[in-house]
C-alpha cells in the first residue's frame, strides 16, 4: 500500500498521540514539528521531522520551519490535474493528504495578566496560520483538522472509506477559515489596543458560541448565544448557571440588564427587571431589606421578572423569593440554605457572576440591517458630572441620596426616562416614552402619594417646564436633569417657584 501523507504539528496535544496512531495503522506517514513530534515519538508513533521533508533546519528559534515549497508544495497542488502531478514529481515533492494543525496559544498568552509585549508577539504564529489557510483551500484534495472535537470522524471515515467525505472536507475548511480569521481578530484587536487606535477603518471582532438558543425574541426568530473571547468576567456570558431551565435570548437580555443596574451601588442592593427596563431598584443595610423595597416599588411588575443582587442571597430572602414568580436570580452567591429554597422551584434559574472581579471596558456592539454602531458604554456617574445647582434652594442631605439613587437608575432606564426616588428605592419608573412629560406623568402616577417629598431624575433635560410642574403637583421637592435647554431659565424659574431644589449635571443619559 502506498503511503499516505499527514502534516501535525498542534498546540492543544490533547488527543493528538492516538490520533496519529491511528493515521499510522490506516497506512500514514506522519510529519511532524517541534513539541509535536517530540510527543507523538514519546508516544510510540513513528514520526518524520519537517526538517526531512524540507531538507533545511529550522532557524530564527523555530519562527522558520514550514514556510518552503516541500510543504506548500505539498498542500496546495491540485493532485487530480496531471500538470500538478507532475511538478510535484520533477521537484520531489510529496503531496500531503491530511493536516492537523492549531495556532500557537495567543489567547492563552495575552490572558495572563503580567504577558510582556515581546511574548505576546511571539505567540503569533505564522506558520499554522498559512498551512491551514493553504489546505482549506484546497480542501477538494486535502483533509484539515483544526479541533480535536473531530478527530473522531475523519478517522472513521478514512477507516470506512479510504478517504473523508467531500462534505466533512468543505465543513472541515470553512471550520478553519473561521478559525484563522477568529485568531487574527484576536491578535488585531491587541495591536489596535496596543497602537492606540480608537477608531481604526476595519473592526474585527470574533464570539464563541456559548449556546444555541430554543428561538429569539420571539418563537419564530432563530437565535443564538456568543462570548467574547477574553470579555469581561463581570457579565451574564461568563455567570455560572447553578439551577433552573436554559436561559432564553430574553433572560439574556434582561439579565444583563440587572447586572448593569445593579454593579452601580457599592450598598447592598436588588434590582427587579423586566424587558430590560428596571421596575424596582432597593438598597438596604442587606438584601433582604434591599429586596423588600425593590418589591414594594412595583410588586405587579416584578411577577415573571428578574432579580439582581450584589451581595450573597441568604435564607431569609431566599424565602421571600420563592414566594413570587421569577424567572432569574443573579448573585455573587448562594448560602447552603438560599440554595435548598430556590431549587425547590424546577424552573427558577440561579446565576452566580464574580462581583469581586473588575469588569472590562469594552465597546457596546449594535447591529443595524447592513452595519453595526460601535461606542463606550455608559459609565458616566455622578463623579464625573460638573455639578451645579441653578435654583434659589439647594438640595438637603435626604434629598441629595435620593438624587444620587435616581440618577444610578434613570442612565439605564429606556428614553426618555424619568425616575422618581427616595433615598433607599425607586418609586416609580416611565420609561420608553415618545416625549419626556408622558413619562413623567407615568413615574408620578406609579410612586403616588409617595412622591411627596421624593426626588425625580431625568435622563435628559426638559425641553418645556411641564414636567417641572407635573413634579410640583405631585408633591417631589427634588430634581436632577442634566440640563443644557434652550428653556432652562423656564425650569428654573418654575423649581423656585414651587421650592424645588434642582440640580444640573451636564451629563446626558439616552438610552435607545
Amino acid at each position: 500500500m502506498t503511503k499516505k501523507r499527514a502534516l501535525i504539528s498542534v498546540s492543544d496535544k490533547n488527543g493528538i498521540v492516538d490520533f496519529a496512531r491511528e493515521l499510522t495503522e490506516l497506512g500514514f506517514e506522519i510529519v511532524s514539528t517541534g513539541g509535536t513530534k517530540k510527543a507523538l515519538a514519546e508516544g510510540g508513533v513513528p514520526v518524520i521531522g519537517i526538517s526531512d521533508v524540507t531538507g533545511f533546519p529550522e532557524i530564527l528559534e523555530g519562527r522558520v520551519k514550514t514556510l518552503h515549497p516541500n510543504i506548500h508544495g505539498g498542500l496546495l497542488a491540485k493532485v487530480g490535474e496531471e500538470g500538478h502531478r507532475q511538478q510535484l514529481e520533477e521537484h520531489g515533492i510529496t503531496p500531503i493528504e491530511l493536516v492537523c494543525v492549531n495556532l500557537y496559544p495567543f489567547q492563552q498568552t495575552i490572558s495572563k495578566p503580567d504577558v510582556s509585549v515581546e511574548d505576546a508577539i511571539e505567540n503569533i504564529d505564522i506558520g499554522g496560520p498559512a498551512m491551514l489557510r493553504a489546505s482549506a483551500k484546497n480542501h477538494e484534495y486535502i483533509t484539515v483538522v483544526v479541533d480535536p472535537e473531530d478527530y473522531a470522524i475523519v478517522i472513521e471515515e478514512f477507516r470506512n472509506n479510504g478517504k473523508t467525505e467531500a462534505a466533512t472536507r468543505r465543513r472541515l475548511a470553512a471550520k478553519v477559515y473561521r478559525h484563522t480569521a477568529s485568531y487574527d481578530a484576536m491578535i488585531a484587536e491587541y495591536m489596535t489596543n496596543l497602537a492606540g487606535e480608537e477608531n481604526p477603518e476595519k473592526l474585527t471582532v470574533t464570539y464563541e458560541l456559548k449556546q444555541t438558543l430554543r428561538y429569539g425574541e420571539n418563537p419564530h426568530q432563530k437565535a443564538s448565544f456568543y462570548r467574547k473571547p477574553l470579555g469581561s468576567v463581570f457579565s451574564i456570558a461568563n455567570a455560572e448557571q447553578l439551577h433552573g431551565k436554559e436561559l432564553s435570548y430574553n433572560n439574556i437580555n434582561d439579565a444583563d440588564a440587572a447586572l448593569q443596574i445593579v454593579k452601580e451601588f457599592d450598598e447592598p442592593a436588588a434590582v427587579a427587571v423586566k424587558h430590560m427596563n428596571p421596575c424596582g431598584v432597593g438598597t438596604g443595610t442587606n438584601v433582604y431589606e434591599a429586596f423588600l423595597k425593590a418589591f414594594e416599588a412595583d410588586p405587579v411588575s416584578i411577577f415573571g421578572g428578574i432579580i439582581a443582587f450584589n451581595r450573597e442571597v441568604d435564607g431569609e430572602t431566599a424565602r421571600k423569593l420563592y414566594e413570587i414568580f421569577l424567572e432569574i436570580v443573579i448573585a455573587p452567591s448562594f448560602s447552603q440554605e438560599a440554595l435548598e429554597i430556590l431549587t425547590g422551584k424546577k424552573n427558577l434559574r440561579l446565576l452566580t457572576i464574580p462581583f469581586d472581579q473588575e469588569g472590562k471596558t469594552e465597546r457596546k456592539l449594535t447591529s443595524i440591517e447592513g452595519g453595526l454602531l460601535a461606542q463606550e458604554y455608559d459609565a458616566y456617574g455622578l463623579k464625573e458630572a460638573n455639578i451645579s445647582v441653578p435654583t434659589k434652594r439647594e438640595p438637603t442631605e435626604a434629598e441629595w441620596e435620593a438624587l444620587k439613587l435616581g440618577w444610578k437608575v434613570v442612565k439605564h432606564v429606556k428614553s426618555n426616562a424619568i425616575v422618581v426616588a427616595d433615598k433607599d428605592s425607586t418609586l416609580g419608573i416611565g420609561a420608553g416614552q415618545m416625549n419626556r412629560v408622558g413619562a413623567a406623568k407615568i413615574a408620578l402616577e406609579q410612586a403616588g402619594a409617595k412622591a411627596e417629598g421624593a426626588a425625580l431624575a431625568s435622563d435628559a433635560f426638559f425641553p418645556m417646564n411641564d414636567t417641572v410642574e407635573a413634579a410640583a403637583n405631585a408633591g417631589i421637592t427634588a430634581i436632577i436633569q442634566p440640563g443644557g435647554s434652550i428653556k432652562d431659565a423656564d425650569s428654573i424659574k418654575k423649581a423656585d417657584e414651587y421650592g424645588i431644589a434642582m440640580v444640573f449635571t451636564g451629563v446626558r443619559h439616552f438610552k435607545h
